[in-house]
């Protein structure tokens, strides 16, 4: 490794890639080697530079996301270490991160520790991963107020899913939908299904996005 830390950011909005720009530059140890607008710009950049660091958003608009490139760039540069920011309180990419061996997992907006903080944790050696979900307010209730499985319930009903197609994707019952649905409704304060579907989206509670749910082949063949 060099004297200074060799980073990567890749970040699809401006505001968030200039916030990473301003704080790793502002630390001598480190060295921003480039700062990116997709994750696929960063796996072609890994290949043909040495880099210690890469930050990756998970959620990019176009090209691949960044759980599909982090997962290729541990694949083929087992040694380069990689940070995974989100501005959704979804915590289920976590468990993804984990299984790909990601070594740090930040939430934008909910995150106690500094960039700079996780970053030298995780330079350091450590995995460094949030040891609480963020709990986001959702009307009446706080994200923690919900079970797994209503979160898993919800996570479906953002599809715009019926509760039939849910119980199916779910392997549970029909009734057994309906009843998460109903408790999550008198949790909230909610309405309808309709409400607590679209403000659970908008507050990034949880996200249901197939292209975050790649397989290792998907993955690959994506960036071939």
């Amino acid at each position: 490794m060099s004297e200074q830390i060799r980073v990567v950011v890749a970040d699809d909005q401006n505001i968030s890639r200039a916030f990473f720009e301003m704080y790793i530059r502002a630390d001598a140890r480190y060295q921003l080697l480039a700062a990116l607008r997709s994750a696929q710009e960063a796996v072609a950049y890994v290949e043909t530079h040495e880099v210690d660091l890469v930050i990756l958003d998970v959620m990019m608009r176009i090209g691949v996301d960044g759980l599909a490139a982090a997962e290729t760039i541990k694949k083929s540069h087992p040694q380069v270490r990689i940070i995974l920011t989100t501005s959704a309180a979804e915590t289920a990419w976590e468990v993804q991160a984990r299984a790909i061996g990601v070594e740090g997992f930040w939430y934008k907006e909910y995150e106690v520790h500094s960039l700079i903080e996780m970053m030298d944790r995780v330079m350091a050696g450590e995995m460094v991963y949030p040891s609480d979900p963020p709990d986001v307010s959702l009307g009446k209730a706080r994200r923690s107020d919900l079970t797994e499985r209503e979160l898993e319930v919800l996570r479906e009903l953002t599809s715009s899913l019926t509760n039939e197609e849910i119980a199916e994707r779910l392997d549970v019952s029909v009734f057994t939908v309906k009843r998460h649905i109903q408790n999550m409704l008198q949790k909230t304060g909610y309405k309808n299904r309709l409400d607590l579907a679209i403000n659970a989206r908008l507050l990034g509670i949880v996200v249901n996005d197939p292209e975050l749910a790649k397989t290792s082949s998907g993955a690959k063949d994506t960036m071939n």
